[in-house]
């Protein structure tokens, strides 16, 4: 069964995974990095219906939230207040983030239904930022965009410098779906897959590019970019 949109994440010396398999949002635990990632039961995180793309959020108060997307004739992102410990949201609190409202999220290259996904959430100085992609993957415009917020439940609004990352950026289809994280020197990242050339989607490629955040006296919150010219193409060695 194949299986995709990852999120690894740490907390309290345990080590998570969530991932999607048969479009359903799934949670596994390890003592270590490496694995082996194991479901004490066998389960979904939520059974009820389908959903895709799940991430986890903690926020300062110590309250976790699932970020995923719902079907809806397209794509919807959607929170929950979430429970670390059996793995399973709280049905009652989900609420819709948003869908497709702007021009760059719905292009013509690729027809579809409206498509909002690829969720990852962070806090800076009590604001919420959520970074997404949108348009179907196949599209050569598939991108990454963000919007903020003064609460895990939003409401959200999408910033206008966004797409940040696009093929007009970085200079590859199909960029987007991927997760920030902070490398050793201290330098935030955002991880990413693109099309495998400029006339094939298939197999998709990783990248990784240095984002910059710019702090907004008169907003009062960050503005996001990425280091184009400094795009990492990662190396696969061969044993």
């Amino acid at each position: 069964m194949p299986a995709w949109a990852p999120q690894l994440f740490k907390d309290n010396g345990s080590y998570y995974l969530t991932y999607t398999a048969d479009e359903q949002t799934v949670l596994a635990q390890s003592t270590s990095l490496l694995g082996p990632y194991r479901q004490q039961d066998v389960v979904p995180i939520y059974a009820a219906e389908k959903n895709i793309d799940s991430y986890i959020f903690k926020d300062d108060d110590g309250k976790y939230y699932l970020y995923c997307v719902r079907f809806d004739s397209g794509n919807y992102l959607w929170v929950a207040e979430f429970d670390l410990k059996t793995g399973k949201i709280k049905p009652e609190t989900f609420k819709k983030c948003f869908g497709q409202t702007e021009a760059w999220e719905a292009t013509p290259n690729y027809k579809s239904d409206p498509i909002i996904e690829g969720p990852t959430v962070i806090k800076l100085k009590n604001k919420y930022y959520l970074f997404y992609s949108a348009n179907h993957f196949m599209n050569i415009d598939y991108s990454v965009g963000y919007a903020v917020a003064d609460s895990p439940y939003g409401p959200w609004e999408k910033q206008k410098n966004s797409p940040i990352i696009h093929r007009a950026i970085v200079g590859e289809n199909g960029a987007g779906h991927g997760d920030l994280f902070e490398g050793l020197d201290g330098q935030l990242y955002y991880t990413y897959h693109i099309h495998y050339d400029q006339n094939k989607v298939s197999p998709r490629r990783t990248r990784i590019v240095p984002v910059t955040k710019k702090w907004n006296t008169q907003t009062g919150i960050y503005a996001f970019s990425v280091k184009e010219n400094d795009v990492i193409v990662p190396v696969i060695v061969e044993k």
